[in-house]
């Protein structure tokens, strides 16, 4: 009799316990799940507010400084987007250069200061074409998507320019986020040469475009990133509430939007080019990082260092380098065209 009431005993103990357990877990899932919630909130809130930047309206330009031009309104790739450029014409043009701006800039991306550059590749016969990315300048678009999106637009450019210039190649000038849409958009075309059965894996609207990758001939890249998210992380990072945290999950967000399921290896892409490519960064970037920027021209210069020519403005900070040292960036960029495209 005494042993059946021990037994009793020690069963409630067990259920009391058994039922403890299950009220903790049951918190802590909570707790996790609030937490995840909190978590998909802010980053959701994050992810709108860097994509519905407000657009930066075009410099004015005193006339009296500005080279004649040609007003652009052209198609993004996409087909749903107005975009708005300048062309400048040489005499004699050897390439035309595309530039590529930065999020939250426009086609001038040095401001005033930018004719200089365009002055200094016209007179050494080199077409140049700034325009507006969307949700940028004059141009149409609400989001700005950090290259994810931005590529069509530089499909876009390219075609427009291959309509209305003489010369049968481009030069691919990114500057930032500029750098992924350069390389986005190079990565989406067809390679040259390709077999009936490779040219199934792209879409028709591609191969319609009537050029391949053999169109674009170099690249001239301003602080490019080792991953195309890194500009955004840093964003997250310096400007949002709780960026240590969510610096990871803002950039998928986007690209979820724009439809890119994964993030563009830079380093990669960009040291394997097999064309001239030349890089530009600032000493003292601590946004992209400079030591980030030169194990990029490290691997570059292994795997193409005929190819490849790079200058590092003592000083400048993340896209400071053109004000820091305008007569050094553009020396470097004048050697570089003349060097490979005359």
């Amino acid at each position: 009799m005494t042993s059946g009431f021990a037994h009793v005993t020690t069963g409630k103990k067990g259920k009391g316990r058994d039922s403890s357990f299950i009220v903790r877990f049951a918190l802590i899932l909570s707790i996790l799940a609030a937490v995840l919630i909190f978590m998909v909130v802010i980053t959701i809130r994050t992810s709108n507010r860097l994509m519905n930047i407000e657009k930066t309206t075009v410099s004015n330009v005193p006339s009296n400084i500005l080279p004649s031009y040609s007003t652009c309104s052209f198609e993004s790739f996409d087909g749903q987007t107005n975009l708005s450029g300048w062309f400048f014409k040489t005499d004699d043009p050897v390439t035309t250069v595309i530039v590529v701006h930065d999020a939250g800039s426009n086609r001038l991306p040095f401001g005033v200061n930018m004719i200089d550059l365009v002055e200094q590749l016209l007179e050494n016969h080199y077409n140049v074409f700034l325009f507006d990315q969307r949700n940028s300048g004059e141009s149409e678009g609400d989001v700005c998507n950090y290259g994810y999106l931005e590529w069509q637009d530089v499909i876009g450019a390219i075609s427009q320019v291959r309509m209305i210039s003489v010369t049968t190649d481009v030069v691919l000038f990114g500057i930032g986020t500029g750098c992924t849409s350069c390389m986005l958009a190079y990565d989406k075309l067809p390679d040259a040469n390709l077999t009936e059965a490779e040219l199934n894996d792209y879409s028709a609207d591609l191969l319609n475009l009537g050029y391949n990758k053999s169109y674009v001939i170099g690249m001239i890249f301003d602080s490019p990133a080792k991953n195309s998210d890194d500009y955004i992380k840093a964003v997250v990072q310096r400007t949002e509430f709780l960026g240590s945290l969510t610096r990871n999950f803002v950039p998928y967000a986007i690209r979820i939007s724009a439809g890119e399921g994964s993030s563009v290896n830079l380093i990669a892409l960009i040291s394997r080019l097999q064309m001239p490519v030349c890089i530009i960064y600032g000493g003292h970037d601590t946004f992209i990082g400079a030591d980030k920027i030169s194990r990029i021209i490290e691997e570059r210069n292994r795997l193409n260092s005929s190819l490849t020519m790079s200058r590092m403005i003592p000083g400048a900070d993340y896209l400071d380098s053109f004000r820091i040292g305008k007569e050094e960036y553009i020396d470097t960029v004048m050697r570089f065209m003349t060097s490979y495209f005359v």
